[in-house]
């Protein structure tokens, strides 16, 4: 059984060479507001989610290496970066729309806290109490410097603050909380219509800039690595706090304290090259451009413009720059597999949002909603049955690897489905309980922000997921 290392964070010291109010400006009469999904789940979103969670298990799990004749498929489609740039596609579809309808920055972020720590603390634990020291899949930096971690990890930023994930997929949850900072920033501004220019933007300094960005620029040394956890630390609570009030004036202190923290990271302490970063923001306003493209607030010409745009861009920074020593950032191995698989996550994307009127299979749908703890818990699962096997007699030839992937899967989405009914439901529902008691007991001084918006009948929401990464 070949076990393929998730994709983590390199130490903040060289290492060797190696192969999730004041009220914005109110809308203009002619804006439309936004509205809402359908009361059912989009299962269009949870079929892509669902496939996403799965080629990120498989590509850790070596699948291309069991298959016959398959072995050369990973360096022209690296399954592990589909799955992420497809999980961000859908991430910057429905986030920004979730902010959006509910028109309040602090429910938002308590949405956005009980749906991302709850699980991620369970995973975390229960690799800690499952697996032995030797084949832990907790990172060793985790238990050479907890404190650190523990404070990095538990902002969700320790990646672009130079502290590697306790988990390593752990790492594109660092994206998201910084796309979370970006959309609550400009929504306090009333700019988080402006998806498109913003989307360019994005895609131009990944084009532009290249591998030009400095990597851990701020983190070169553990004391440095410390002192910038510590204030990331300290501007993140402060902003918590102003947001807490909610307040007009303190939300949007709040807000855009999150948004120039997240800009001056992903600037000048990148975990990766800089046209992976800036791509990665540029897919994610892609498809929040989408959403305004179907919702009848963008036009259809700069919306595919814009997205048109996007795709080229990825294909071809990967061509461009993601060879030689890029490779041990961007963890594929070839500029062919970056490309490809960026393109096959648009293609994907675009079809299923084509087909998103007809019912998609019951079954993939349903993979979708348990797909963020899918996405957390297989690699702990791998690590685990590699664990149980090494004493035993290998699973060899096309049966043998048959009966242990197909074992694999099946433990995995039982393991994900009661991690989903008791970790995720319960504390999304304890989450919504204690928007209601802080809008009781500390309810904002005016008028929610976007309250003609707000007006908007309230839908169940699609219950956005943090996205996978490889």
């Amino acid at each position: 059984m070949k076990l393929v290392k998730p994709r983590s964070t390199p130490d903040p010291t060289p290492a060797p060479a190696g192969p999730p109010p004041e009220s914005p400006h109110p809308e203009s009469p002619e804006s439309k507001p936004p509205r809402s999904p359908s009361a059912a789940r989009l299962g269009w979103l949870d079929a892509l989610r669902g496939i996403a969670a799965l080629a990120v298990a498989m590509h850790h799990f070596g699948l291309m290496d069991k298959i016959p004749h398959a072995s050369r498929v990973p360096r022209y489609l690296d399954l592990g970066f589909f799955g992420v740039m497809l999980f961000f596609l859908v991430s910057g579809y429905i986030i920004p729309a979730s902010l959006e309808r509910r028109g309040d920055v602090r429910a938002f972020w308590t949405g956005r806290f009980f749906r991302i720590y709850p699980a991620v603390a369970v995973a975390v634990v229960a690799s800690l109490l499952v697996l032995p020291r030797g084949d832990q899949i907790v990172q060793g930096f985790t238990f050479e410097h907890p404190a650190l971690s523990f404070a990095a990890n538990g902002l969700l930023l320790q990646d672009l603050l130079g502290v590697p994930s306790t988990l390593g997929v752990m790492w594109s949850l660092t994206y998201e909380m910084v796309f979370y900072y970006f959309v609550s920033a400009l929504f306090v501004q009333g700019w988080h219509r402006r998806s498109a220019p913003i989307t360019v933007g994005f895609a131009a300094a990944a084009l532009v800039l290249g591998t030009w960005l400095p990597i851990g620029g701020i983190s070169v040394d553990l004391p440095a690595t410390r002192n910038l956890v510590v204030a990331g630390g300290i501007v993140v609570l402060m902003a918590m706090a102003c947001i807490a009030t909610a307040r007009p004036d303190l939300t949007r202190w709040g807000a855009l304290l999150l948004g120039g923290l997240g800009l001056v990271l992903i600037t000048v302490n990148n975990r990766t090259t800089g046209f992976e970063t800036m791509l990665i923001f540029a897919t994610m306003f892609a498809g929040t451009v989408l959403y305004r493209l179907e919702h009848g607030q963008l036009d259809r010409l700069p919306a595919l413009l814009c997205c048109a745009f996007v795709v080229v861009t990825g294909v071809t920074v990967g061509y461009l720059y993601n060879r030689d020593t890029a490779l041990w950032h961007t963890w594929t191995p070839s500029w062919q597999s970056f490309s490809f698989a960026y393109l096959a996550a648009w293609a994907l994307f675009a079809a299923a949002m084509l087909l998103r009127r007809r019912r998609f299979p019951r079954w993939l749908s349903g993979l979708g909603t348990i797909s963020f703890s899918v996405y957390l818990l297989h690699g702990p699962l791998m690590f685990f049955v590699g664990w149980q096997l090494r004493s035993r007699p290998p699973l060899v030839g096309l049966k043998g690897q048959a009966v242990l992937t197909l074992g694999y899967l099946g433990a995995l989405v039982v393991l994900a489905y009661l991690s989903y009914r008791l970790v995720e439901i319960p504390f999304q529902n304890l989450g919504r309980r204690v928007v209601r008691a802080l809008d009781r007991r500390f309810p904002a001084p005016s008028p929610a922000p976007l309250a003609a918006a707000a007006q908007a009948p309230r839908e169940p929401e699609p219950a956005p997921e943090p996205t996978g990464g490889a």
